[in-house]
């Protein structure tokens, strides 16, 4: 029955929090894990689960993911009825962009008229988290509802950078919280919340009518959680909350939503740990991605002629093509084809493909983005007040360096 599914992921996204790694890419586009980008894990959750009928809403500086999907998922059929089908921004009932998540869908209604389907899923193009998402249609099925709102319990501390699904005692939802400081947490468990997961199934016919009725509503912003869940319920809607139920094998729930920079970091930083949480090993629920044809990687290593002069390179992941060149990275994410040179070190930092790390030259807790060149000598990291005269930091001490910087 899964072929009754339609899928659409939201991939639009401008991802401000995320600047300046958003400078010239959508956030389903950001790289991620040294070889992938955000968007890879929701459409691998896609293929895995047996999903094939995808359509892919994108709208924001879009160039990249576009290069993206037709370079590494141009992989289903067609003459089978099955599809990753990109679908940019139109205009097409009116002089207006995608407004939200509910007017992107809206806008693309026509795409229901062609295909039929018994049920819409709709899924954020920008959190990081492997699922089986033919459990949580089963689920919907089972309880006859409406719609199904995916959800992840987490510590009600978090509230305010998530959306928060209040439900009662038999997973029906009764309410939506958007970024609360106060907010209601789950039933039985005064500690945690259900954060919403962007992710909603619907039955075909009742997406249709809600969001018909939607763009009539004055001062709507047309938005799933904000608009469409609170005035569902009013009506006595079925709306019921799937609670996130995970397929990377581990004890602990893993999902992400990587929507700021430290939240960025930190989940890089999960994938280097000795036993990661977020495991990318698993051949039973693997992670697609597009690759270049890069050479191995590489150590270079000069013995005893030059003291001090060692290509290592300790917990971290080393992607194709890199070169470490008597230089040292530890607890670090390298892309593909990095060049960290002679006497340089690398801790705690994310590197992105094409950068290449000069001699003598020293960086720490760094996320240096594509094409950049680390002069010889420069210190990155060390000095914060200094870093935030030429790059971008965080108020936890991050440094970023754009895209293709040049660095004097």
């Amino acid at each position: 029955m899964m072929q009754k599914v339609l899928t659409f992921i939201m991939a639009g996204g401008k991802g401000e929090r995320l600047f300046p790694l958003t400078k010239d890419r959508a956030k389903p586009a950001v790289p991620f894990g040294g070889i992938y980008r955000i968007i890879d894990f929701t459409l691998s959750n896609c293929i895995n689960s047996g999903l094939r009928r995808i359509y892919l809403l994108t709208q924001y500086k879009s160039a990249s993911l576009h290069r993206h999907i037709r370079l590494g998922w141009n992989i289903l059929p067609s003459e089978l009825g099955q599809f990753i089908e990109l679908l940019p921004a139109q205009q097409r009932v009116g002089d207006s962009w995608y407004l939200g998540t509910a007017d992107a869908i809206y806008q693309n209604l026509y795409t229901l008229e062609m295909d039929q389907p018994t049920e819409i899923l709709i899924l954020a193009g920008d959190h990081i988290y492997k699922m089986n998402y033919y459990n949580m249609i089963d689920f919907h099925r089972d309880n006859e509802a409406d719609l199904t709102v995916g959800v992840v319990e987490v510590p009600k501390e978090h509230s305010l950078h998530l959306g928060v699904v209040e439900t009662d005692e038999s997973d029906k939802v009764t309410g939506f919280q958007e970024k609360p400081k106060s907010p209601k947490t789950i039933p039985g468990d005064d500690s945690s919340i259900y954060a919403s997961m962007g992710i909603y199934v619907f039955k075909h016919s009742v997406v249709e009518e809600e969001l018909h009725e939607d763009v009539k509503r004055l001062g709507s912003s047309h938005d799933f959680g904000r608009d469409i869940i609170p005035h569902m319920i009013k009506k006595g809607r079925k709306v019921v909350a799937y609670n996130f139920k995970d397929e990377n094998k581990h004890e602990a729930q893993y999902w992400r939503d990587i929507g700021t920079i430290e939240a960025y970091f930190e989940a890089n930083m999960d994938l280097i740990q000795v036993n990661p949480t977020f495991n990318l090993y698993d051949k039973e629920w693997p992670i697609r991605t597009y690759q270049e044809q890069f050479p191995p990687a590489k150590t270079v290593h000069s013995g005893d002629q030059v003291a001090g002069r060692i290509g290592l390179v300790l917990d971290s992941i080393v992607s194709s093509s890199c070169v470490v060149s008597g230089g040292k990275a530890q607890r670090s994410i390298l892309s593909p084809n990095v060049r960290v040179n002679s006497f340089s070190e690398v801790y705690d930092s994310i590197l992105m493909e094409g950068v290449n790390v000069g001699r003598y030259a020293k960086i720490r807790r760094s996320i240096i983005d594509k094409d950049v060149n680390i002069p010889q000598g420069m210190v990155i990291g060390y000095d914060l007040a200094e870093d935030k005269k030429k790059f971008f930091v965080t108020e936890s001490g991050i440094v970023v360096v754009a895209k293709g910087t040049e660095i004097k």
